[in-house]
Order: structure tokens, then C-alpha cells, then sequence
């Protein structure tokens, strides 16, 4: 039996052994593990182990695969993600809170809880009271990888104040450009002077390509997608989207392109032209230089370049971590680019910590309701 050590610690998050949580009181939990066996430097290790984790401790959720027709393999190829072989993988859903779909915690404490019993029985604790009275009956954001093969569906979401009436839910997101190909693009909003007449004749005659605004994207760059601005993702780019909690997209145009079936996708032309802002006119970039990501009423997204170790969140309130460079620790969890978590209001002195030179992270955070 060997006691809690920084390689244990490193050996429960990289090996691929079954961690058994016991609870042996209010502060700490005792994490077993039974022939575990990994690499330490140049010695392999198949004693158990005795890992003693804080009750609080940074949570990691198990990502959810999408397999999507203008998915890939870059996921796995580029940040090492597990994916279903064979499968072309559009998304990887990170953190969710939906019916049909739920993040379920991978490592400690709360191991095998779902987000929703987080933010519905444990809410004070883990998201802190800040949070204590939101209205959402479900954890309010979604965070994803997108991997696009090819180029996405010209597509908008509806805005809240005609959501219910076409059937959905409010949608505003930003995307990070984690990878970008050489000569990617994204569309987003339109061309100046187009206006609803000459988009729907667009429409009628398939050349809504003609009328969209594309923006050539770089890696570190980023940008804003508010409800109502039709967009697209070009093909080639990774992006990472924090988003509102909602899964309504209209899908307005297709490239004049036929599905799996051989016939063309379909289309929600009634939903789309109502959502969209026709005043929404060439949106440019964000640029790499710049930390601030997104500040709105629905979630708060900056860019942390990590030379020294850095507060991870405010005291008494949560956030969520994604590596983009480099490698982060906080709290003993180590992250690659690429990986999410969650660091809860009750971690006490919870830091972000550089591990390599050109580390830079997400922070994102949920305003107060």
C-alpha cells in the first residue's frame, strides 16, 4: 500500500485503471485503486493505491461524442481525445445539462453524478451562492469541441423573444478558433446592403452564398455569435463553443449539397428568416491579442496567457477551465489542450498553475441571474 504522493495523483487522471470512492468522513474521501499499472519513469507500478482526495476538488465530466455528417477524426488526431473508432465525430459535447444528454462526473467526489444533480441538489456547493437562486431548472451553459471536416450548415438561432413561437430555445454562443487549416474561413452575418428581398431571392434560386459574409479565421482568434446572426462554420476549423444552454438551430441553406439519403437536408426557411437580424452587417474577428472573449448577460469567456500561477476563480463562485496551449494544473488535476473542468465554489485556494511555457486557457463564468 503506498500513500498519497504528486505521481499517485498523476497516475489516477493518465492511467486507465478503475478508481472505488469510499467515504470516510465530512472533509476527505478515499479513492482505492486494485492493480493499478503504470509507467513511473523508468519503474512500473502494480501495487494498490491509497489516494486520499479533498471532498472539494476540481470535477471532470465525461465528453459525449456526436457523430455528425461533416464530422472527422481531428479530435482524436490532434488533442488525443478517445473517440468511437470508425465514426466521423462533428462534436464533443463537454459540459451539458439536457434531457437528453447529460455530463456525468469522471473523478472525485461527486464520481457518477450528473451535472443536473449538481446544479439541482448540490448547488450552493459546488456552484456556489451566487448561484443560489437562478430560475434555470438546468445548468444554464453547454461547452463543446466542433471539428468541421467540411463546412457546416448556413444556420441562425432564434432569438428569446420569439423562441417559444417557433417551437425553441434562445440561442447566443462564441466560438475560440482552437485549430484553424490553412485558408479556413467562417461565415457570419451579411454582406452590407443585403437586404430580406435579395436574401430570399437568394434563397429561391440557390446563391446565398453570394449574400453571406466570410471572414478568413486563424488559430486564437475568435467570435462573438449572438442570436439572430446567421453563421457557418467553414471547413478545416476547430472551435471550441461556449454557449447558452439550448440545442435549437434552423438550417436556412445547405450548399445545394444532398445528406447520407442522397437527398437534400431539410431546411427550416419559415423559423430562419424570422430569427434573423437583417441589420447584421460584415462582424469582424476578434484577434488573438486580445483576453476578453465574451461578456454578456449569459456568460463571461476570457483568455488567460499563463506566465506565473494565476487565481482560478473568486471566492465563493465557480468557473470552467479549458486548456487551449501548453498544460495546466489546478489542484492536482492536470489538463491538456483540449480538456475541460469545472472548479467549484467550496475548492479553497484553487490555482491555475503553468506546467510549460505558451500555457493559455479559457475562464469562463456564469453571470448572476
Amino acid at each position: 500500500m503506498e500513500a498519497f504522493g504528486s505521481s499517485c495523483r498523476k497516475s489516477l487522471i493518465f492511467c486507465n485503471c478503475v478508481p472505488t470512492v469510499l467515504a470516510i468522513g465530512p472533509l476527505f474521501w478515499i479513492v482505492t485503486i486494485a492493480a493499478c499499472s503504470f509507467l513511473s519513469g523508468n519503474r512500473r507500478c502494480s501495487a494498490q493505491k491509497l489516494i486520499i482526495v479533498p471532498e472539494s476538488s476540481p470535477i471532470l465530466f465525461e465528453p459525449l461524442a456526436m457523430e455528425r455528417l461533416w464530422g472527422g477524426h481531428r479530435m482524436q488526431t490532434l488533442l488525443g481525445k478517445p473517440l468511437p473508432h470508425g465514426a466521423t465525430i462533428g462534436e464533443l459535447w463537454e459540459v451539458v445539462d439536457r434531457e437528453e444528454a447529460q455530463s456525468v462526473v469522471h473523478f472525485g467526489p461527486f464520481k457518477g453524478k450528473t451535472l443536473h444533480q449538481l446544479w439541482t441538489h448540490h448547488r450552493e456547493e459546488v456552484f456556489g451562492k451566487l448561484h443560489r437562486d437562478n430560475p434555470s431548472p438546468r445548468f444554464p451553459l453547454l461547452l463543446k469541441l466542433l471539428d468541421a471536416r467540411e463546412r457546416l450548415s448556413v444556420q441562425v438561432h432564434p432569438p428569446a423573444s420569439l423562441a417559444a413561437e417557433l417551437g425553441g430555445e434562445a440561442k447566443t454562443e462564441c466560438w475560440y478558433i482552437l485549430h484553424a487549416s490553412e485558408g479556413s474561413s467562417i461565415y457570419a452575418g451579411l454582406r452590407k446592403g443585403v437586404t430580406r428581398e435579395q436574401f430570399v431571392r437568394a434563397l429561391e434560386n440557390g446563391t446565398v452564398e453570394e449574400t453571406l459574409h466570410r471572414v478568413p479565421c486563424r488559430t486564437g482568434e475568435s467570435i462573438f455569435i449572438p442570436s439572430g446572426r446567421i453563421h457557418a462554420i467553414g471547413e478545416g476549423v476547430m472551435i471550441v463553443e461556449i454557449q447558452q444552454n439550448s440545442d435549437t438551430t434552423f438550417r436556412v441553406f445547405d450548399w445545394n449539397r444532398a445528406g447520407i439519403n442522397g437527398k437534400p437536408r431539410d431546411l427550416h426557411i419559415r423559423e430562419s428568416l424570422a430569427s434573423m437580424d437583417f441589420g447584421d452587417f460584415e462582424p469582424g474577428m476578434t484577434p488573438s491579442t486580445r483576453n476578453l472573449i465574451a461578456d454578456c448577460p449569459h456568460f463571461h469567456v476570457e483568455k488567460i496567457d499563463m506566465k506565473t500561477p494565476f487565481p482560478a476563480k473568486d471566492e465563493g463562485d465557480f468557473c470552467l477551465i479549458t486548456c487551449l496551449t501548453g498544460e495546466v494544473e489546478c489542484s492536482g488535476v492536470h489538463l491538456k489542450p483540449g480538456g475541460f473542468l469545472l472548479v467549484p465554489a467550496t475548492l479553497k485556494n484553487a490555482t491555475l498553475i503553468p506546467l510549460s511555457s505558451a500555457t493559455t486557457v479559457l475562464r469562463t463564468l456564469l453571470p448572476a441571474a
